[in-house]
């Protein structure tokens, strides 16, 4: 294996460097399964090739060793492998090509990338076709043993992983271990591509607004993934100090600050083999994101206050936040090597507003989980209301679907069993009740008509019928949307993200001015376009 200093000459490899004074090594692989380890090495350097397969042999595993690429493509497509060392720039057949072939011949195969000529360009292409890590050249004989121990741990992980599933898949059917509700589109768009990622060991981002259930789709990710017989981690980023923070993901040693009086170990090593969440990544530091890209790059952990390496990792990191991460390595505020590192795999939650199919269900589940919560489990259930439907679906939600988590738990501490939830129910109902002009002119809004209620002449063409229904929508949405906004103009305009000059047009095509029944009050902030979020 070359070194930096002389990269034609095989290295001398250390025959147990991970045990050195100071290092925690990851937990022992039982020696059946270890020995049940399959590896490819593909590398046309043949120096480089021979020494990595000698100590993976020396180390028990099974290894096949190939120099050319099509020999390396007929063993791919003909022979599973557990771990594949793939060189990058391969003669014949491209080393993209070798990855793909290995991924469709075992989808559950760790594909580790080597290259003398790293960039954040190809490492980022190599993650998102399927590869586990990227190895850049040269590279010693310790930093490739650590890599190698991370790997077959991840594969032990998943041994333990598919068994659990085997289980819970027995006693539950085909129920998954995380349920995720929703029929719109745009939420199943978000939630079939965490389904697809969910087995690989690709970095997560997931962006979406504060409430709409980003660490849901995380906990979805991770109940999915070969790492689920492990433990998920979730560590908010804005909730901490930065001392703190950094204390909380790396640990410290005794006496690095005042109140550190025994070693502790930090979330990074708690969720060894799991899943370590990131929520609310742009709070953190420069520093600190340097620290961690340095343990997502080599897996190794330094706690706060030591000066050596004090644990080796095997950790998935998901990160998650509200804000723009694009702006925000623009800014300079994120790092952009840490950026493209975690989005291997971007996921967008959508607002609920933006999928008001899915408000009705959401609003049953919620409604049956608090009462089984609060009330006595033999107690019936209340239901929901048609008008509390339709206020649910016509309500802005800017808290997103914890907001209608928590108007639904109001709701239901208040009910009587077997109750029917009404629109006056629900807390954002002004005063406890809903002004009748709304509720009578909006009660539409947000439902689409059936066949069966849609009347209209005979000889009306699609382009009249379409206009008139158009029509009938904007005006039930308009009363509605003044009402909520309880009569100020200003309010109403954010909630439906126009300016008022638009909004006061469209009441006027539509003889709405009579609706307004005293002077507009006073805004108390700057108006804007923007929904309030």
């Amino acid at each position: 294996m070359p070194t930096p200093a002389s990269p034609h000459r095989a290295p001398h490899f250390n025959p147990n460097p991970t045990t050195a004074p100071g290092v925690i090594g990851l937990p022992p692989l039982n020696p059946q399964v270890k020995a049940g380890i399959r590896f490819l090495v593909v590398d046309d350097d043949r120096t480089l090739r021979e020494s990595c397969s000698n100590l993976l042999q020396l180390d028990g595993y099974q290894v096949t060793a190939a120099g050319r690429g099509q020999e390396a493509l007929e063993l791919l497509r003909h022979r599973r492998f557990d771990i594949v060392l793939l060189d990058l720039y391969m003669s014949e057949v491209s080393g993209y090509e070798l990855l793909r072939a290995a991924i469709e011949t075992s989808p559950e195969a760790i594909v580790i990338m080597m290259t003398g000529n790293p960039s954040v360009a190809s490492s980022v292409e190599a993650l998102r076709l399927g590869a586990w890590d990227y190895l850049p050249k040269p590279f010693s004989a310790t930093h490739f043993q650590i890599l190698v121990g991370r790997a077959v741990h991840t594969v032990g992980v998943a041994i333990e992983s598919k068994q659990q599933q085997s289980e819970f898949a027995r006693e539950h059917g085909n129920s998954d271990r995380v349920q995720v509700l929703g029929v719109s589109p745009v939420f199943r768009r978000a939630i079939d591509l965490a389904r697809r990622v969910a087995p690989t060991d690709a970095g997560v981002f997931i962006t979406g607004a504060s409430g709409s259930g980003k660490e849901l789709i995380a906990q979805f990710i991770h109940a999915h993934s070969r790492r689920s017989s492990k433990p998920l981690v979730a560590l908010n980023c804005a909730a901490l100090p930065e001392a703190l923070l950094e204390s909380e993901m790396f640990g410290h040693v005794k006496g690095a600050f005042t109140g550190a009086v025994r070693d502790k170990a930090g979330l990074l090593e708690s969720a060894n083999g799991g899943t370590l969440f990131l929520d609310e990544l742009l709070e953190m530091s420069k520093p600190t994101q340097a620290k961690l890209l340095r343990v997502i790059q080599d897996g190794v952990v330094r706690r706060v206050g030591s000066e050596a390496t004090d644990a080796v990792v095997n950790v998935r990191f998901i990160a998650a936040t509200n804000g723009d991460p694009e702006e925000a390595v623009k800014s300079g505020a994120l790092r952009e090597d840490l950026y493209y590192r975690l989005r291997v795999v971007p996921i967008y939650v959508p607002r609920l507003k933006n999928r008001p199919e899915d408000i009705p269900l959401l609003a049953g589940h919620f409604l049956h989980y608090y009462w089984r919560a609060h009330r006595d489990a033999k107690s019936a259930v209340p239901t929901l209301s048609e008008s509390a439907i339709r206020a649910l679906r016509a309500h802005a939600w800017p808290g997103n679907v914890r907001e209608l988590q928590n108007v639904i738990e109001h709701a239901v501490v208040l009910l009587e069993p077997g109750a029917e939830l009404r629109a006056e129910d629900l807390p954002f109902a002004q005063g406890g009740e809903v002004q009748s002009t709304a509720a009578d002119e909006a009660g539409a809004v947000g439902a689409v008509p059936s066949a069966q209620t849609m009347t209209m002449p005979l000889e009306e063409t699609y382009h009249v019928a379409r206009e008139r229904l158009l029509a009938e929508f904007e005006r039930r949405y308009l009363t509605w949307l003044v009402a909520q906004a309880g009569n100020n103009i200003s309010k109403a305009a954010r909630i439906a993200a126009v300016d008022r000059t638009t909004l006061y047009r469209l009441m006027e095509r539509h003889g709405l001015q009579r609706i307004l029944t005293g002077p507009e009050p006073v805004p108390t902030e700057p108006a804007t376009t923007e929904p309030v979020s």
